[in-house]
This record gives structure tokens, sequence and C-alpha cells, in this order.
């Protein structure tokens, strides 16, 4: 494993996940995992990859989600038109400064 804590398994890159659980819960797992001839760590992230699946079929979360992406793109736009207005502002003033540098210069 590389000191980015990235793994890579069957041409996939991972990272590394660290979870907190009870250990009624870990136990469980255990258990699961072992009935499921697969190791903890799998089954943690076969249980994750499913709940994520699950997740982007809910309609709350696919409404939040527009709502989040509609946000972004506010913000994005807004963070556009202040950097056009700084270059706008600072290209006329690099045009004005080079102008006035060529014409001294000849």
């Amino acid at each position: 494993m590389s000191e980015t804590n990235q793994a890579e398994y069957s041409g996939a890159s991972y990272k590394v996940l660290t979870v907190r659980t009870s250990e009624d819960t870990r136990a469980q797992l255990e258990v699961l995992a072992q009935l499921n001839g697969r190791s903890v760590t799998e089954e943690t992230r076969l249980a994750l990859e499913h709940w994520v699946e699950k997740s982007k079929a809910d309609p709350a979360v696919l409404k939040r989600a527009e709502q989040v992406r509609a946000e972004i793109e506010r913000e994005a736009e807004t963070k556009r038109n202040a950097i056009n207005a700084v270059l706008g502002n600072g290209a006329a003033k690099t045009a004005t400064r080079s102008t006035k540098q060529a014409s001294t210069e000849t």
C-alpha cells in the first residue's frame, strides 16, 4: 500500500477508510464475513457499495442532490463573474501599461 493510503486490487484503485463502530456491530460483521467467506474489509466494502447504490435511488436524496447542484452552479456563476470582473479590469490596466511602456521605449 502506498503512503497515500491507496491500494490496487484487480485493477481498481481503493482508498483506506477507517470506521468506528460498536463492539456488537463489529462482532456481527465478523460473523457475516465468515459466513460469506469474505474478509471484514470486503464485507464492509460490499455493504457500503450497496448503501451508495440504494441511496442514489432514494427520491429524497435525489431531490437534495438537485438542490446542491443548483447551489454549486449559483456559486460558480458568482465566482466566474467575479473573476471576469477582475480579469476585465486587470486586462485593461495591463493593456494601458503596455501601451505606455511601448510609447516611452520608442
